[in-house]
């Protein structure tokens, strides 16, 4: 799950890690009451999506007035703003953040993550921050400090210390940055996150570090642990099938093609798009229902795939392990008729009593082809998408 800037740095004070005042608005208004609230001659409006980026798209102004913070507000808020990291997708705004506008003197860059390679929690930084991070490694990538926190004994100040003397920063700073990297580590631990980034992480003109900007992506799987942060959850901000998969269970993943994948089992599913592929298709999603593919989880499944109106044809790779083959193929017949489905299904069937799975679904009356294995259904489900 991603957070929005402000949640990230509610977080971040909650474990004293110092970010600048600023206040979330859902209107022009607000924003000045905000800025109002706040004090100052000079704020930050910046849009509130679940992207990086938001600077180049417009979705970061520097204003020195209450009519610049109005109006750069209500530029923002009721729009959809589509940056580098927005996937192609262009994202609701329908909150701004505004906060002081500070003086930075320099812009460094602090992330912590789950390290696979080490399979360690690992923190990287470079003195190099404000700027995409993939850069700097590949021009300077001496200018890259990784560390790597044994889990047994956790981050040791000394590790901070070095990083900051690293990054060029002096006594003062490094003893903040100690502050900064342990509190981090406390954060990304208790939470369950799975990525924090301070980018940047400013030396201000008066010597002191502030996270300016900061992304939170917490682990799914923990989620039951963490009520708190589920609060937080911002549905406008995630593709609304994948949200609605989420609600009822289903792994979804949405993508581009015409042909809508329902598949039981992850390594199946992955390898039906392939087949696909290899067919000269393009799958629209990848959709694992788990074992039990029971018919309220095909129904399920069916709306899903057919909430995309480029969705012309489905193909459904069943393995009948858990569940048998003609149990599925009642499902499926049942949910292609509560669904009222008018496009082409394509069912590969395959384990215990697949004969009998497949002569109900020949007999049903209803525009489902059977097919003998997977090549033949991905052949057939992609000249049906061509029809």
């Amino acid at each position: 799950m991603n957070f929005h800037e402000y949640q990230a740095k509610e977080l971040f004070a909650q474990y004293g890690i110092a970010v600048p005042p600023g206040k979330v608005a859902n209107s022009p208004d607000a924003a000045v009451d905000a800025a109002k609230a706040l004090g100052g001659s000079q704020w930050m409006v910046k849009a509130q999506i679940h992207a990086g980026g938001r600077g180049k798209s417009g979705g970061v102004k520097f204003c020195r007035s209450f009519d610049d913070v109005r109006a750069a507000a209500k530029g923002m808020l009721g729009t959809h703003m589509e940056t580098y990291q927005s996937a192609g997708r262009a994202l609701p705004v329908n909150l701004v953040l505004v906060t002081d506008a500070t003086d930075i003197a320099r812009e460094l860059y602090l992330s912590i993550l789950v390290d696979r390679d080490s399979k360690a929690v690992s923190f990287i930084a470079s003195k190099h921050g404000g700027v995409d991070i993939e850069q700097v490694a590949k021009e300077t990538p001496e200018d890259i400090h990784t560390i790597v926190v044994d889990f047994v004994e956790g981050l040791q100040p000394y590790q901070c210390r070095q990083l900051g003397f690293a990054m060029d920063l002096n006594n003062k700073q490094v003893n903040q940055l100690t502050k900064i990297m342990l509190g981090l580590y406390k954060l990304f631990n208790e939470q369950d996150l799975a990525l924090v980034e301070l980018n940047p992480l400013a030396v201000l003109e008066d010597g002191n570090l502030a996270a300016l900007d900061g992304k939170v992506n917490s682990d799914d799987n923990a989620e039951y642990r963490h009520p708190n942060l589920a609060a937080m959850r911002d549905l406008t901000q995630e593709d609304a099938a994948e949200a609605a998969a989420q609600q009822s269970n289903l792994n979804y993943v949405t993508m581009d093609g015409n042909i809508g994948c329902m598949v039981n089992g992850a390594g199946l599913a992955m390898a039906t798009m392939d087949v696909i592929k290899l067919a000269g298709g393009e799958p629209a999603n990848f959709l694992d229902v788990g074992g039990g593919a029971t018919k309220e989880r095909v129904t399920e499944a069916f709306k899903l795939i057919t909430s995309s109106d480029k969705v012309n044809c489905i193909l459904v790779n069943i393995f009948g392990g858990i569940v048998r083959c003609d149990m599925i193929a009642e499902g499926i017949i049942a949910a292609v008729k509560e669904v009222g489905l008018k496009i082409p299904v394509v069912v590969r069937l395959q384990g215990t009593n697949v004969d009998q799975g497949r002569e109900l679904l020949a007999n049903s009356g209803l525009a489902i082809t059977p097919a003998d294995d997977l090549n033949d259904a991905a052949q057939k489900a992609v000249a049906a998408a061509k029809a």
